[in-house]
């Protein structure tokens, strides 16, 4: 994707084929010293883009490789930065292909695969085949490098352009849930991130999207391509005093920010209860502040919190749920609306049972019929079930 310069996005729609360069203009930690995770409140300036966006929709962004990385790969390789390549019929120089098109901080197969065919060592050609040839192998031996790790564990081997250009994987943006309402910030939009860190070879590593929000991006500068990415199902009710129920543990939290300033500055009516869940209260309680005031104000009706790891055994999002099993079905037979954010592998599968097990026990139903009730009646039927979970 060649992004477009500035004035040309104004007389277009924004899209994912035609981002708005955006600039940061906020970047503050949530989480407390000592907590175990970075957690990040960033604000994207995007006044005068014409981007709209409604609360429950992500922004699309599109990262840049840290310039380290880059330049090093270029230096190692003794390629010219300015030598021009072909990307989407259109010529721009290596290195601005390299920062912005392609993946540099997660090797491909096919890499591994030319790598194998350019290295000298008859042994370390033997070696990276017999790792080809086993994807569970191949994974292990990739995770948590980049193309530096390879170029200081191959020194000497050369690769053209093209070769390289070649081997790569493209960039695709990440989607973002937005958690800040337009009624309130209509030229900012918010994003709650947690960055990705880790050592490796005793050096730092960073997810690429999060490294570049929270590290990489200099403030006021505009450089990060962004689109708005509308979400299918996961929106307000249309019914202003319809109450609603939202689980947001980590930064799940992120859309029912939005939620609460929307319903606040609308005016609406529904009773708002929020389940959220973190490792310690005294650290890693995500916009503390804001939801106490808002609770005080009764913006917030009810809070329950679930803080993991301050007691010996594990408390969870779902383990409040099924605290307040009847006050929750009260709610959803009075026609609360359910929303869910966050990890789909674990949270929200065991949110989902807790919801069954719900109808099950507070609601009297049999198995099968509180299985049919939460995925059927409940999802399909009433649409009163929403998820954004990634």
């Amino acid at each position: 994707m060649i992004y477009p310069k500035m004035e040309q996005v104004k007389n277009n729609v924004i899209s994912r084929t035609n981002p708005y360069l955006a600039s940061i203009s906020e970047n503050s930690l949530l989480t407390k010293e000592g907590s175990e995770k970075e957690t990040r409140h960033i604000v994207i300036d995007i006044k005068g883009s014409g981007l709209n966006y409604q609360v429950g929709d992500s922004l699309g962004i599109f990262p840049s490789n840290p310039p380290f990385i880059v330049d090093q790969i270029l230096e190692s390789l003794s390629l010219d930065p300015e030598e021009e390549v072909v990307f989407q019929n259109t010529k721009l120089p290596l290195k601005e292909f390299l920062s912005k098109h392609v993946v540099l901080t997660r090797v491909t197969k096919k890499f591994v695969q030319l790598l194998a065919q350019k290295v000298s060592s008859p042994s370390a050609r033997t070696r990276l085949e017999e790792i080809l040839q086993n994807e569970k192998e191949l994974e292990f031996y990739l995770w948590g490098k980049d193309y530096l790790d390879f170029l200081e564990e191959f020194p000497g081997v050369s690769f053209s352009s093209h070769e390289l250009v070649s081997s790569l994987g493209r960039m695709v943006p990440r989607l973002y849930s937005i958690a800040s309402s337009p009624l309130l910030f209509p030229e900012e939009v918010h994003l709650t991130v947690a960055v990705v860190s880790y050592k490796v070879a005793g050096r730092m590593r960073y997810g690429l999207a999060t490294g570049f929000l929270s590290r990489f991006v200099k403030k006021g500068v505009k450089e990060i391509p962004v689109y708005n990415q509308p979400a299918k199902h996961f929106h307000l009710p249309e019914d202003p005093l319809a109450d609603i129920i939202m689980i947001g543990p980590g930064t799940g939290i992120a859309p029912f920010r939005a939620f609460l300033q929307h319903r606040m500055v609308a005016g609406h009516r529904g009773r708002n209860w929020l389940f959220f869940g973190e490792q310690h209260q005294s650290t890693d309680f995500l916009y503390k502040e804001e939801l106490l005031h808002w609770l005080n104000q009764g913006v917030l009706t009810r809070l329950d919190t679930a803080f993991s790891r301050d007691q010996s055994y594990k408390v969870y999002v779902q383990h409040k749920m099924k605290a307040s099993a009847k006050e929750l079905w009260d709610w959803l037979q009075n026609g609360a609306y359910v929303y869910v954010c966050g990890d789909a592998k674990r949270m929200a599968k065991d949110v989902h049972q807790t919801l069954i097990d719900i109808a099950r026990e507070a609601g009297g139903m049999a198995q099968q019929e509180a299985t049919h009730y939460i995925n059927i009646v409940l999802a399909k039927e009433q649409k009163r079930y929403r998820k954004d979970v990634y």
